[in-house]
């Protein structure tokens, strides 16, 4: 236990110690601002893959409509800033909320459905979020939300991130979240062994909800504008594909996923007629010699602890 106390504090060090180097680089201006937007929308797309992976690779679940969840959060935080004139931090809380909610009320009766099902069902529920947005007048339409302020920044999405990184780990790591990968193992086992296979779904569910709305809110306020084309199937589509790339069932590898794809997506801004192609081709290369993802099931761990550790303990004993 006190190994993992130190692995898990040691963690925190280093993303502070990342979060105070990136801070001073962009102060100073070596960092420009698109430097900083492209480290925010990394930190985002974090966020978006590691609550993903928690219904898609920790329990299991075949979902696709993450956009949806995303979007329900977005236009919450906007209204929420914009109309009551709510602090950004409280707006956010309130959109994560939303985005719960729906998850708990989506999820409870389609999540009884199994595999391609469960997808066809998620998928439907995304596009229907997308569709009241584009027919409701009170959030622009099918023009969008406008006038949305910029509140996002390097400091609120990196704490945000490493809320959700923390708080979905602890949850993998603890009671509920072994029932949720019993749950993924072998849902039969699991329920003969009393674990109530649809309440862990659902738990998993909402947590996996209320962090897509938290992203939702982040990403309106950075980018001034929402509009209901920008939560469509294909970003669900792009979600999936970070926690594919990344390795089903890895937290460190969703991060790596969503890095990765982040950076793809940067370097190819100047090439828009080929950059699909590139992507795609980069995809299908990856699931045909690394189908597990980058880092399989694997975690970032300091190794270097429990050696010390292992160590410090033969010497005591041959002591």
């Amino acid at each position: 236990m006190r190994v993992q106390n130190k692995s898990f504090w040691t963690g925190i060090v280093v993303s502070l110690l990342i979060y105070a180097v990136c801070e001073v680089l962009i102060d100073t201006g070596v960092l420009n601002d698109f430097a900083e937007s492209t480290l925010i929308l990394i930190c985002i797309n974090i966020i978006l893959g590691v609550s993903l992976n928690l219904i898609n690779g920790f329990t299991g679940q075949f979902s696709i409509g993450h956009a949806g969840f995303m979007s329900i959060g977005a236009y919450l935080s906007a209204i929420m800033t914009i109309d009551f004139n709510m602090p950004f931090v409280v707006a956010l809380v309130i959109g994560g909320l939303a985005a719960a909610v729906a998850g708990l009320i989506i999820g409870i009766p389609s999540l009884r459905l199994k595999g391609d099902y469960l997808a066809i069902a998620t998928l439907g529920f995304g596009e229907i979020i997308r569709i009241v947005w584009l027919n409701t007048e009170y959030v622009g339409g099918a023009s969008g939300l406008s006038g949305i302020p910029t509140e996002t920044n390097w400091t609120w999405v990196f704490l945000w991130t490493l809320i959700t990184v923390v708080v979905i780990n602890n949850f993998v790591n603890s009671t509920h979240g072994r029932a949720c990968i019993s749950v993924r193992e072998n849902e039969i086992a699991a329920e003969a062994m009393g674990v109530n296979t649809t309440k862990y779904k659902v738990m998993a569910f909402v947590i996996g909800a209320f962090f897509a709305g938290i992203a939702g809110g982040l990403s309106a306020h950075m980018f001034y504008i929402i509009n209901p084309n920008n939560y469509n199937f294909m970003k669900s589509f792009e979600i999936l594909v970070i926690v594919v790339l990344g390795g089903l069932g890895s937290t460190s590898g969703s991060i790596v996923g969503a890095i990765v794809l982040t950076m793809i997506f940067t370097l190819l801004q100047d090439y828009p007629d080929i950059r699909m192609i590139i992507y795609s081709v980069l995809l299908i290369l990856m699931m045909i010699f690394r189908p597990s993802g980058l880092m399989g099931t694997r975690e970032f761990r300091f190794n270097f602890l429990n050696k010390k550790e292992e160590q410090h303990g033969a010497t005591n004993t041959s002591a």
